[in-house]
């Protein structure tokens, strides 16, 4: 089966271990469920839902994104014990309404979405669900185990993430730092969620890209507790209006690695002062106006909380 390739970046394990107990237990559920009770009753959200999406069981298949393709309404069964594979390294392509049911037991280790823009173009990644997030021990081939979403070293366009729900994943939610090695292309991360994660949740590396409107969520007894936002070389990277609750897990912001410096800039965010701030490598994290200590991570409007839900169109 075709596997999306790693970069070749070499990392240090977090500070702290993995409940090797975790379950399909889905923190959106307790968090949000004044939202989702709205959705169910008829509220806002459930009114904008279509209810026309194909479903597509996993089944070790690999799915490839041409340039200008919009691949959208669909939900993806991974009940069926196996992995599936979307990859997109072309340009100008969207990826939208995607909901994925049921945690990731493949143990394959490969990222569930490979991406690049790699011409220079925008590309989409919008109302994608991956809440139920992938079984521990599944280490092969990178040694952390599954990836939501990989953006490869030759990215030299720009992609925008927006409304993305990400939970209890192996390894990276967003592993976005490959393109500072190589492409130098820009990412976007906005009004997106992601929680107990391995290695860290979004990972970003150049000069332009960003977290906005954000939440990172790490739970103090169960799940993974990777780093809250991980900036590489060369940054600067952006965080403006983030909450970043890790309750003393780990570290909420990390700048630096592989011996290298960088930047990030930190505006109108909360950060969980336990965890604190890691500037390695000779790296600096800059802290502007409204910067403050008191994170609460909740699920930005728009965020899908079901992988019906996004698959639909639909949002909290």
């Amino acid at each position: 089966m075709a596997q999306n390739p790693r970069p070749s970046e070499t990392e240090s394990a977090p500070t702290t271990g993995r409940n090797s107990g975790l379950t399909r237990r889905n923190y959106v559920r307790s968090l949000a469920a004044v939202a989702t009770a709205t959705s169910v009753l008829g509220g806002a959200g459930a009114a904008s839902a279509q209810e026309d999406y194909e479903v597509i069981e996993a089944e070790g298949q690999t799915i490839t994104i041409d340039a200008g393709e919009t691949w959208e309404n669909k939900l993806i069964d991974m009940t069926t014990g196996q992995d599936i594979i979307v990859t997109a390294h072309s340009s100008d392509w969207t990826i939208r309404n995607i909901g994925f049911k049921g945690e990731n037991t493949s143990g394959t280790g490969s990222a569930t979405f490979g991406i690049s823009d790699t011409a220079g173009g925008t590309c989409t990644v919008e109302n994608v669900y991956l809440g139920d997030g992938s079984s521990t021990g599944n280490s092969n081939p990178n040694g952390h185990g599954q990836t939501a979403f990989w953006v490869a070293p030759d990215h030299s366009g720009h992609i925008n993430f927006k409304n993305v729900n990400i939970q209890n994943f192996a390894d990276n939610a967003i592993y976005g730092s490959a393109p500072g090695n190589k492409g130098g292309g820009t990412i976007h991360i906005d009004s997106s969620f992601a929680a107990n994660c391995y290695v860290s949740h979004f990972r970003l590396a150049t000069e332009g890209s960003k977290v906005t409107n954000s939440s990172v969520y790490v739970d103090s007894s169960e799940g993974y507790v990777g780093r809250g936002i991980w900036a590489w070389a060369p940054g600067t990277i952006e965080v403006d209006n983030c909450q970043i609750e890790m309750n003393g897990q780990n570290s909420a912001i990390v700048a630096g690695a592989n011996g290298s410096p960088t930047q990030v800039s930190v505006t109108n965010t909360n950060y969980d002062d336990g965890a604190g701030i890691s500037e390695e490598a000779g790296s600096s994290v800059q802290l502007g106006d409204g910067v403050g200590t008191e994170p609460e991570a909740i699920i930005p409007d728009g965020v899908p909380t079901s992988p019906e839900e996004a698959a639909s169109g639909g949002s909290n």
